[in-house]
């Protein structure tokens, strides 16, 4: 045999010279889950080491990740108040705002903060939008609300809005929203594709989602691609700086026709349920967790994300 694939994989060294992709800290995206009026952190079920944090608590979490050197943080609030048009979301003094205001004080440009600029979390009803009279997403005054959102967050000094909601013309309407209150240096990371999947369980209930329903008429359907990629094309004509799958595991394959498709970094987002199945075969000796975590990392990357938003940010950090 004049071919022997096993020569390039005979020790470590060898493997490690030949590998096609890594992982760097820096590619990394922690969540952050900030609850309003919390006197101690509060663990999130399904994902260990994942709490709802007090202001101190995110200090701390924010000094771990700045040592770790990690990308950066993604912060989501959970206000005490909440009402049919989410205001809350568009309170410069609320629960996300004053976390993002606090993290850019503490960590300046040593890591990328993004906020997440979405309703679900603000609303009574859990929708990612406001509703209409017949009790639908109102697609349109959705883009209204959320484009002082987007100003409200970036006056707090967030770098990037994490444009969740799956609204039509979502992306368009932030960058309008921004670039006329001359915040023209906040980028936006698209959730382009975005499914409505049955994955994001725990992320619920670390957002205490008061959702009855689903969200189908505006999130994407499991069982398609091709809309994917039309969704992926409007979000880069809006002008996106970064395109989103979410989840990841289930849907590597849109990760990679994504990097085919534009010349901007792709995310993709290790959702809670995808990390609620790893850890828990892990707790009952299934499977070995380190070796699985890092593996999992290496897919999502090897299908082409250069960023990945996973709540195991700053352990795997140290393990890379």
């Amino acid at each position: 045999m004049i071919q022997r694939p096993r020569r390039l994989r005979a020790n470590q060294a060898i493997r490690n010279l030949v590998s096609e992709s890594h992982v760097r800290p820096e590619q990394l995206i922690l969540p952050l889950f900030v609850r309003e009026g919390l006197t101690e952190p509060k663990p999130i079920k399904g994902l260990p080491g994942t709490v709802q944090h007090t202001p101190d608590s995110l200090r701390a979490e924010i000094d771990r990740a700045i040592a770790a050197g990690i990308g950066g943080v993604m912060v989501f609030g959970v206000p005490n108040h909440r009402d049919e048009d989410g205001t809350e979301a568009c309170n410069p003094n609320g629960v996300l705002t004053s976390a993002i205001r606090s993290i850019r004080e503490q960590a300046g440009d040593r890591l990328v903060v993004i906020a997440d600029l979405c309703l679900d979390e603000f609303t009574s009803h859990g929708h990612c939008g406001v509703l209409d009279a017949r009790g639908e997403v109102d697609n349109d005054r959705t883009l209204e609300i959320y484009g002082r959102m987007a100003v409200v967050l970036a006056e707090a000094g967030a770098h990037m809005l994490g444009a969740s909601g799956m609204m039509d013309g979502q992306v368009a309407a932030t960058r309008a929203a921004l670039d006329k209150a001359n915040f023209k240096d906040v980028s936006i990371l698209a959730y382009a594709a975005k499914y409505a999947s049955a994955f994001y369980g725990p992320f619920r209930d670390a957002v205490e989602s008061q959702l009855d329903g689903d969200r189908k008429t505006y999130q994407q359907d499991p069982r398609n691609s091709r809309e994917a990629i039309r969704e992926i094309k409007l979000d880069a004509a809006e002008g996106a700086d970064i395109i989103m799958v979410k989840p990841a595991l289930g849907y590597l394959d849109i990760v990679s026709q994504a990097r085919q498709l534009v010349d901007l970094p792709i995310a993709s987002y290790i959702v809670s349920g995808e990390t609620a199945m790893i850890e828990a075969a892990a707790e009952q000796g299934l499977l070995e967790r380190e070796r699985a975590i890092l593996e999992t990392l290496s897919s999502v990357h090897r299908a082409g994300a250069n960023i990945i938003c996973t709540y195991w940010a700053i352990e795997a950090a140290a393990w890379l």
